[in-house]
């Protein structure tokens, strides 16, 4: 697919006193054009840090805005709903923390807290790695728990309030199992898209966790956002010759009605990296890098 996009070089600076850190979320305010980063606190862990992880850039790539400082080990999934409240998973538990799910209003207040910190488990109020985070038109609360051997592999259902609803999914390669289930994004029909990296695949449900689909076209996604329009972005840090082969890595554009890819910016320069991505209103992409510490802007040429 061809590449219409080009780096905005310098769009925005590291922000409040410190370096970009591993940017593993990125996600869209409320206004369309700001964007919510969340990495690992100027670093690639949190552990220990007292640095705040997610900050807000505005249009023009100013930090306005930082938030949960001194509650996870090491960041993971992000997400803004429509409140614009703020979602993020810690995924590694040390010390008290880790293996949560946290919900944040905008200016930085701890609304909620799902699972148990710094306790691993497959009930219905722990998880063992949680990946990701998303809530639907309803409020419910949808998180990919599961991150590598010796974790969990499925999807959990909450109420609005956080109770639990259900859960499905166990590790595996066939129809709604899961072997990494690194991101989330619904489409505006409200189909559940599962980011399934290790199978090289997204997985698509109903919210009520019907398999639907799956598609292979967008390779092995570490990251997937779509945007209101159906547009459907999916950043691949990991697929090479001997892994997932015939694919590249790099951000591969399409629609999430059809599964047609469209454009792809092929990764060159920051190989085993790429693993956040995001779009805000005006089609501009945004592509954040773990191993290498970076955060960046794509424009249209």
């Amino acid at each position: 697919a061809p590449n219409p996009y080009a780096i905005d070089a310098g769009w925005a600076k590291p922000a409040l006193g410190r370096g970009f850190g591993s940017t593993i979320g990125l996600a869209i305010d409320a206004d369309g054009k700001s964007v919510w980063v969340y990495d690992r606190c100027g670093s690639f862990t949190c552990e220990k840090s007292k640095i705040a992880p997610v900050i807000k850039y505005d249009g023009a790539g100013k930090a306005v805005a930082a938030i949960a400082a001194d509650i996870v080990n090491s960041s993971h999934g992000l997400h803004v709903d429509r409140d614009n409240n703020i979602w993020i998973t810690d995924f590694v538990g040390k010390d008290g923390r880790g293996h949560a799910v946290y919900k944040f209003s905008p200016d930085g207040k701890l609304l909620m807290t799902l699972g148990k910190p710094g306790t691993a488990g497959d009930g219905p109020d722990t998880f063992n790695a949680p990946s990701a985070v998303i809530t639907n038109a309803a409020g419910e609360i949808f998180v990919a728990d599961g991150h590598g051997p010796k974790t969990n592999a499925r999807m959990v259902k909450f109420s609005k309030d956080g109770k639990f609803i259900k859960a499905w999914g166990k590790e595996g390669a066939g129809q709604g199992e899961f072997d990494v289930p690194h991101t989330l994004a619904f489409d505006s029909a409200g189909r559940l898209f599962v980011g399934d990296r290790s199978n090289n695949r997204i997985q698509i449900f109903d919210q009520e966790g019907k398999f639907l689909a799956e598609w292979k076209q967008f390779g092995r996604p570490s990251g997937i956002f779509i945007d209101k329009s159906d547009n459907l972005y999916v950043a691949d840090s990991q697929s090479s010759d001997k892994i997932n082969p015939g694919f590249k890595q790099g951000i591969r554009i399409g629609s999430a009605k059809d599964g047609v890819v469209k454009a792809f910016i092929e990764e060159k320069a920051e190989l085993g990296a790429l693993e956040g991505v995001a779009a805000d209103d005006a089609g501009n992409v945004y592509a954040g890098y773990t191993n290498s510490m970076n955060f960046r802007r794509f424009v249209k040429k």
